[in-house]
């Protein structure tokens, strides 16, 4: 694993920049105040822990993570949360299909999550401080079905407790869809207990193969929705500074969770700003297992640099779609290969010491615009190559240091990561040796196993007069 170290950027002038943010909720870019000047609160949706996470997973995590060091720059404490949803429906079939607890499931995909998501440089100031598991949260999800029973917002039927969104005038306006639209976006389950068909579940029975917990309503477990609104609750408070997560979960799940927070609070908001990440497609196209084109953080980052795949999930805007292909992963390595080419350069020389990035720090102030913050840092680096004498050297190597700081890139010494190409460059000539040893004993399976490895890590194996050779696509 690539362990990131973080320059300190200094923090002495906060308020000093208005960070602008835009706001799914009223559709537009809005200066952001956080409701205490003294206290940032801020929620991230995270992992569903029953499986490897893609690519298109952690973006929030980077993107956010970028917002969240900006907030702690400027502001003297934020508080940022990001879940783990560890009771669903998914963790019980696959701990159902292994016969093991759910827990067996949920601890070895959360290391596995953490693992990923630290290896692209979610650390640090970039990473929550606050970690709730949902499974640690029931008695707060029952109080909440039991407020939102008890104000008419809630009903208990045949085991289960469900939200009555005839009862909450403002639902759809996060996802701006009618009643009718969200019924079928929903492809909600009809049932002879529901009041109306877009009733969403609170609390469902569980029988005794499932795990469970005891209730007002008999033994059960949470819906996914109730969840996120507990635990936000218990950590953060009524209302919310700021909810993010990605455009898929805008609706029903962000949609619900205003509806059951703001009945369950008498009417105060639940988040004053939402943003929502885009899509990660690949190579234009959707991810998903039909088309078999998922791209695992875990197998990514074992055959490209994790810095590498950190810089292509910051090259969009976080609202737009990104396009993952191998073509743009080569490029994100061939400019960081350039960065640390310049800082390797001025290696002996000292960086200066209080200098800042101003122009990286407006540009992720503007709606986390990282494509403008990752061009300032372009610019920077030219600066670097283009200083004379010590002095300038010496300052303009200091602010490409801050300005990388800022979105969690160039924290390695160049040697450290030059020596991880060297070491990749290394390994591909040794499967290299091998395919050609399979040649020459005429095993053609392991052969073209090998080859198709190298395919699908970006490698493309040329055989030429003077022999076999790899290249990158």
């Amino acid at each position: 694993m690539v362990h990131f170290f973080q320059l300190s950027v200094p923090t002495n002038n906060k308020n000093s920049m208005t960070i602008r943010l835009y706001n799914t909720l009223s559709r537009q870019v809005e200066d952001f105040a956080p409701a205490d000047p003294n206290r940032v609160t801020m929620y991230v949706c995270g992992p569903t822990v029953y499986s490897y996470a893609h690519i298109g997973n952690a973006r929030p995590p980077v993107v956010f993570g970028v917002l969240a060091k900006l907030l702690r720059a400027t502001y003297p404490r934020v508080d940022f949360a990001r879940n783990i949803t560890d009771v669903d429906d998914r963790i019980n079939a696959a701990a159902a299909e292994l016969g093991v607890p759910i827990n067996v499931i949920t601890d070895r995909f959360l290391a596995a999550y953490l693992e990923d998501t630290a290896a692209v440089g979610v650390v640090g100031e970039f990473a929550p401080n606050l970690a709730p598991r949902a499974t640690e949260h029931m008695a707060q999800m029952i109080a909440m079905c039991q407020r939102l029973i008890s104000s008419g917002h809630a009903y208990a039927a045949e085991d289960h407790v469900l939200f009555s969104v005839e009862s909450y005038d403002g639902y759809g306006r996060l996802s701006r869809r009618t009643l009718k639209e969200m019924i079928a976006g929903a492809r909600v389950e009809v049932a002879p207990y529901k009041r109306h068909p877009a009733d969403f579940v609170l609390w469902k029975p569980s029988t005794e193969d499932l795990p469970g917990w005891e209730s007002p309503w008999g033994r059960g477990r949470p819906g996914w929705h109730i969840e996120c609104s507990a635990m936000a609750e218990a950590h953060l408070g009524d209302t919310i500074d700021i909810h993010a997560g990605g455009a898929d979960l805008k609706f029903p799940h962000h949609e619900n969770e205003v509806a059951q927070s703001v009945c369950a609070h008498s009417g105060a908001e639940f988040a004053r700003l939402w943003l929502h990440n885009g899509f990660v497609t690949v190579d234009g196209r959707k991810m998903s297992k039909s088309l078999g084109n998922t791209l695992l953080v875990d197998q990514l980052r074992r055959h490209a640099p994790p810095e590498a795949l950190r810089y292509l999930l910051l090259n969009a805007h976080y609202t737009q779609p990104l396009d993952w292909s191998e073509g743009a992963l080569k490029q994100a390595r061939t400019t960081l290969d350039r960065y640390y080419g310049v800082l390797r350069e001025v290696a002996d020389v000292q960086a200066a010491g209080d200098v800042r990035a101003d122009e990286v720090q407006q540009a992720l102030c503007e709606d986390i615009n990282t494509p403008q913050a990752l061009a300032a840092l372009s610019d920077l680096a030219r600066d670097v190559q283009r200083a004379e004498g010590p002095q300038a050297k010496a300052i303009a190597k200091a602010r490409l240091l801050a300005g990388g700081a800022w979105l969690g890139l160039l924290g390695q010494a160049p040697a450290a990561w030059f020596q991880g190409e060297a070491n990749e460059d290394a390994e591909l000539d040794a499967l290299l040796a091998e395919r050609q040893a399979a040649r020459a004993r005429k095993d053609f399976a392991r052969s073209d196993q090998i080859r198709n490895e190298l395919l699908a890590r970006g490698i493309v194996i040329e055989d030429t007069p003077q022999g076999a050779r790899w290249k990158r696509a």
